[in-house]
């Protein structure tokens, strides 16, 4: 892969997938950002927006092995890592993978299935392996998890502990669309699905790659101490009860790495580093109740904190 590839490469990513996501570049580089940070992705937004259709659309365009799991309440753990059989033909047991073994496992309304269910994911996410009966198994590579949820269903929803949404480099929410755009996405569907249509862009491989030159996108001391300061001060916010972790941190800088990478420079910017604050950041940071009630939200903090460290000057 050339020294302009990477970003080419990418960009043809995000062509593809806007083929079916109409208006909404930022949530898709965003999306692609996760990706190529090596996270996994959490969309959370209203019914109706788009959230499935972003997940399969990206799926769509990387050739990759994709699966999708339904989480409801009666899902069982080994049904999303998988099982041991009794083969009695070899007298012994022999496991079964679940659908998380896949390069892209979309994971649609994770939180209608139970802590139980949900807890299967914590392993495959941060150790990239899956434990059955004693027995390690690791997942492929690249392995990137695209979870979609509502954030206003309230019945029959389990809300995700913050040690399953910290799992997640980022979570972004798609909002919605102008009145051109919506009429560009209805015309658009007149005679099916745009999202159907999508071909691969890149295969396993080449996400591998982009994954690699992610990593030696250069970020210099004082933006290090940027980041860290943006994630230092969200601890200290009146407002907050608990800040975002050293993971946090790490979020940061890769999100920030992978949008410069998409933007076609090698080195980190402090606009990358606001742009990926608050998908980065905000499913962190947990608000006081009594701030909660006020309307005040964990991007809202963010926010806040990223108009007031200063940026720092370059020398």
């Amino acid at each position: 892969m050339g020294k302009e590839a990477p970003a080419v490469r990418a960009r043809e990513v995000v062509k593809a997938v806007e083929t079916a996501i109409v208006g909404k570049r930022a949530t898709v580089e965003a999306a692609l950002c996760a990706l190529l940070a090596d996270g996994h992705l959490l969309i959370e937004d209203i019914p109706g927006v788009g959230k499935t259709t972003l997940a399969k659309a990206l799926a769509r365009s990387l050739g990759c092995e994709f699966k999708r799991v339904q989480f409801t309440p009666d899902l069982l753990p080994s049904d999303v890592s998988g099982t041991s059989i009794f083969n009695q033909k070899q007298s012994e047991f022999e496991f079964r993978p679940g659908p998380v073994f896949a390069n892209v496992v979309l994971a649609d309304e994770i939180n209608r299935a139970t802590p139980k269910t949900q807890s299967a994911l914590l392993e495959c996410m941060e150790e990239r392996q899956v434990t059955v009966d004693g027995r390690t198994h690791a997942l492929p590579s690249p392995f990137f998890v695209l979870a979609t949820q509502n954030n206003i269903e309230l019945s029959g929803t389990y809300p995700l502990p913050e040690a399953q949404l910290d799992r997640f480099i980022a979570r972004i929410s798609i909002g919605y669309p102008g009145r051109a755009d919506e009429l560009q996405i209805m015309r658009g569907q007149v005679h099916g699905k745009p999202v159907d249509s999508i071909t691969p862009v890149i295969g396993a491989r080449e996400v591998v790659e982009l994954q690699a030159a992610v990593r030696e996108i250069r970020v210099d001391e004082a933006l290090q101490g940027y980041i860290v300061d943006i994630v230092t001060a969200t601890r200290n916010l009146p407002a907050v009860y608990l800040g975002a972790s050293p993971r946090g941190s790490l979020a940061l800088m890769h999100l920030s790495q992978a949008r410069a990478l998409v933007h076609g420079r090698d080195y980190v910017t402090p606009d990358d580093v606001k742009a990926c604050a608050a998908s980065a950041l905000s499913h962190r940071i947990i608000v006081k109740p009594e701030y909660r009630v006020r309307g005040t939200v964990a991007r809202q903090c963010v926010d806040e904190v990223v108009g007031r460290v200063p940026v720092p000057v370059e020398p």
